[in-house]
């Protein structure tokens, strides 16, 4: 089977997400409930990758945050004030149909890319993750990103030095 997907793009009330199972449940539950209000309200922005019926095969979810001195990274704190403001990357998750075609890494890819140009524009130093598990976390350190020296499930990849 080959998959033909979108880029990724902006979540619309037209985008099939009922049939999206990613194997994580709190994820696959927060695409189906959660997303389209936190688009409408401003909470987040969603991002899908979608067949050509629109069904979705990928998500990540996108917010402005804050992070203290004390669970940045040396490299995120130095020099930033007391929170460093960063770009949260609040859920990423590939559907089983397409897991292992490298679809999560596009994903983060084009994320880092969103997120290097809102800190062109906006005062953001970094984009943060909060990992699910190790193999998540592993995920994210694989693409540069470094672990907060009090927290190791959240992770942090500075925007200035990006090459993902």
């Amino acid at each position: 089977m080959s998959l033909k997907l979108t880029a990724p793009q902006t979540l619309a009330a037209n985008h099939l997400v009922e049939n999206f199972h990613c194997g994580e449940q709190a994820l696959d539950d927060w695409l189906k409930r959660r997303a389209m209000i936190n688009q409408i309200t401003g909470a987040s922005r969603t991002f899908v990758v979608a067949d050509e019926d629109l069904d979705v095969y990928g998500f990540y979810a996108m917010a402005a945050g804050a992070v203290s001195h004390q669970l940045a990274t040396g490299s995120v704190r130095r020099n930033m004030p007391d929170p460093v403001p960063v770009i949260v990357l609040g859920r990423l998750a590939v559907d089983q149909r397409a897991q292992g075609i490298k679809l999560g890494a596009a994903m983060l890819q084009d994320a880092v890319h969103r997120a290097i140009v809102v800190s062109q524009n906006t005062g953001v130093h970094a984009l943060l993750v909060h990992a699910l598990h190790e193999q998540a976390k592993q995920f994210y350190v694989h693409y540069g990103f470094q672990a907060s020296p009090l927290n190791p499930m959240t992770l942090m990849l500075r925007l200035d030095s990006t090459a993902v």
